[in-house]
C-alpha cells in the first residue's frame, strides 16, 4: 500500500491577490444570491479564503463596504433619458430608484450609506447638467440634487420595508373602504377626494413627485 505523500504548501495554487474591486465584486454576488444581511466581513472572508482582518486593509468597515457596493450598482442607472430636460431628469431619477428597488436591503442601507465612487459622481454630474440645462441657478441645483436623490432613496426603502405582496392588496382594499365609508358630515374633504387620494399608478405618482420637486427647486432660492 502506497503511503500518501503530503503536498507542500509551496506546490498549492496561489490565491488571487486581494483587491478592493475584488472584494466589492464578491459582496455583490452574495447580495444578489442571499441579500444584504449576508454581506458581512466574515462571510466575504470565507468566500475569498482569507481572514476578516485582511479585508479591513481595503475596506474600513461594513458601512464603507455597503457604500462601495451601492456605487458599483449605480453603474446600472440609465443616464441618457429622452425628451426635454425635465423628462430626462425624471427618467434618470426613476432609473436610480428602480435600481434600488431591485435590492430591498440595499435600499434601506442607502438611506445612510453615502457613496463617493465614480458611478455616484457621474450620476450627480448628470443631474446637475440637466438642472443647468433647465436654467436652474447653480446654488439651488446643488441643494436640489440632494433632495431628489433622498426622495428616490426613501421611496425605494419604503417599498422594501413594506414588501409583502400577499398583504398589499388587502391593505389597499381596507384603505379604499375606509375612505369611501367616512361620513361627509365629519370628513367632507376625505369623502370628496377619496378617488383622487387613491388614483394613479405607482409609476405615475413617482414621476409626479419628481416633477413637483423639480418645480420647487427651480423656484426656491437658497437662503
Amino acid at each position: 500500500m502506497r503511503s500518501r505523500v503530503p503536498v507542500s504548501r509551496r506546490e498549492r495554487p496561489a490565491k488571487p491577490a486581494l483587491t478592493r474591486d475584488g472584494i466589492v465584486a464578491v459582496a455583490i454576488a452574495v447580495l444578489r444570491a442571499e441579500g444584504l444581511t449576508k454581506v458581512t466581513m466574515r462571510r466575504l472572508a470565507q468566500e475569498l479564503d482569507t481572514g476578516p482582518a485582511s479585508l479591513y486593509v481595503y475596506v474600513a468597515n461594513t458601512a464603507e463596504l455597503h457604500a462601495a457596493v451601492l456605487d458599483e450598482l449605480l453603474g446600472d442607472v440609465d443616464l441618457r433619458g429622452a425628451g426635454g430636460w425635465r423628462q430626462r431628469l425624471t427618467g434618470v431619477l426613476t432609473s436610480y430608484t428602480r435600481v434600488l428597488l431591485e435590492y430591498p436591503g440595499l435600499a434601506r442601507s442607502a438611506l445612510t450609506a453615502r457613496p463617493s465612487g465614480e458611478h455616484y459622481l457621474r450620476l450627480v454630474e448628470t443631474l446637475l447638467a440637466l438642472l443647468d440645462e433647465g436654467g436652474v441657478p447653480a446654488a439651488q441645483a446643488a441643494w436640489g440634487v440632494d433632495v431628489l436623490l433622498q426622495f428616490g432613496t426613501a421611496t425605494a426603502a419604503e417599498h422594501a420595508t413594506r414588501e409583502r405582496p400577499a398583504h398589499a392588496a388587502d391593505e389597499r382594499d381596507a384603505l379604499t373602504r375606509a375612505l369611501h365609508g367616512v361620513s361627509p358630515e365629519t370628513h367632507p374633504r376625505l369623502r370628496a377626494l377619496a378617488d383622487s387620494l387613491l388614483a394613479g399608478s405607482p409609476e405615475e405618482r413617482m414621476a409626479w413627485c419628481f416633477q413637483m420637486l423639480i418645480n420647487g427647486i427651480s423656484g426656491t432660492p437658497v437662503p
